[in-house]
């Protein structure tokens, strides 16, 4: 018992807050995860303009992460933003079933990844700012624990209320509303540090964060152009559940599958930060890494229901070693009071890169096959560990202000 309250002390008021706003949040976005292109088809969408759909909305996430991380960081404010993201977030869900004509939808899809982009960078900052250098692998895996536990409950409770009311997905939009609506209410709670930073009152303009980007420690540089270099070969979860889906599991145990994996991610993440603090974040990201491959390998020519159940608990053990920690090591290695555009900056470029990735892996899929789609990934994480491991220096000593590394 000593040791478990010796591990939680460092949960502030505000980590706990924002973990709880993140697992609804979450909770009612993952609600619809499973249903959302069925719900599509069944308002007259294509599969060509989902796509689309789908590649606008995280364009549009992904440059607004950078510009709002940037304005947060001018404005010296953080509370605001993740209020206003998390707000737009939740009512993007019932707008999506108030009306069925397409450019609505567009519409409402936007405002839920603007929502998003708004919220990344400022959040991500008020968690550094809750934590130490040596403590950042643990507040992230905290957050991240609790931010996964909702995706596994999203589609558990759709799964049952669907079971219960077959097809009735227009209901299911509304009722993931009421998890959005408690994380716009806890969201009230959050008190914001006065910040040192001198608040910066010119005008930001939409691109102005990829200036950062040449004025940024060369370590950060260093670390991102690694994190993007793996993004592009990591593409959507949605390929492994296609390749599930190819083997012969049915629905259930595809959906099935999907929340057994972010349990375990759920589970794994906040011990396996506390580890990294330990061990070192980039060391425990590397580890992350070694286990994605091996993954990606099984994936290849994996057809048993037992075996695909082993691969995503290695799938989540992944997850657990690289989400938080990749946001803990970047803001370990930039200037305070840029953490919200750095991390903004990096989250943005990784939204452009996963569509691209995704694109990629669709085509060597249907050039050559599933099992050629997870092997290129698999080698070339390869060659991306060798990258970390013999290139990036590990950070051993942060100054006071928790701005510029020694490595």
């Amino acid at each position: 018992m000593p040791e478990k309250i010796a591990k939680m002390k460092n949960i502030t008021r505000t980590v706990w807050i924002l973990s709880l706003i993140s697992l609804f949040t979450d909770t009612a976005s993952e609600m619809l995860y499973p249903v959302m292109p069925i719900y599509l088809r069944t308002i007259g969408f294509s599969i060509f303009l989902i796509g689309i759909l789908e590649g606008l909305a995280e364009a549009v996430a992904g440059l607004s992460k950078g510009y709002f991380g940037k304005l947060s960081d001018s404005r010296a404010r953080r509370t605001p933003f993740v209020q206003i993201g998390y707000t737009l977030s939740a009512f993007s869900k019932p707008m999506m079933a108030f009306f069925i004509y397409p450019l609505w939808i567009f519409f409402a899809r936007t405002i839920d990844r603007v929502g998003k982009g708004v919220r990344t960078g400022a959040r991500d900052a008020l968690l550094s700012d809750e934590a130490t250098p040596e403590t950042k692998g643990k507040i992230f895996g905290f957050h991240r624990s609790m931010d996964t536990l909702g995706a596994a409950l999203g589609p558990t409770l759709a799964l049952v209320y669907l079971y219960f009311y077959p097809e009735d997905y227009i209901t299911l939009f509304y009722i993931a509303f009421i998890p959005g609506l408690i994380a716009i209410l806890a969201s009230l709670f959050l008190k914001e540090k006065k910040h040192e930073i001198e608040k910066n009152h010119q005008h930001v303009k939409f691109f102005s964060f990829l200036k950062y980007w040449k004025q940024s420690p060369l370590v950060y540089r260093k670390v991102v152009i690694g994190l993007l270099a793996f993004t592009l070969i990591n593409s959507s979860d949605v390929f492994l559940l296609l390749k599930a889906k190819q083997a012969g599991l049915n629905d259930t145990h595809v959906i099935g599958i999907y929340i057994f994996y972010n349990l375990v991610y759920a589970i794994f993440a906040f011990p396996i930060g506390i580890l990294a603090d330990k061990i070192g974040l980039k060391k425990m990201f590397v580890i992350g890494l070694s286990v994605f491959s091996m993954v990606y390998f099984g994936m290849s020519f994996a057809t048993d229901i037992y075996f695909f159940a082993a691969l995503f608990f290695l799938y989540g053990i992944y997850a657990a070693a690289t989400e938080g920690i990749s946001k803990a090591w970047i803001s370990n290695i930039t200037d305070k009071k840029d953490t919200a555009t750095a991390i903004g900056t990096y989250s943005g470029f990784q939204s452009i890169c996963t569509m691209i990735a995704s694109s990629m892996a669709g085509f060597i899929w249907y050039q050559s096959g599933a099992a050629a789609t997870f092997l290129v990934s698999g080698f070339a994480t390869l060659l991306i560990i060798g990258y970390f491991t013999f290139y990036i220096k590990p950070v051993t000593q942060l100054t006071i202000n928790n701005s510029m590394p020694f490595s």
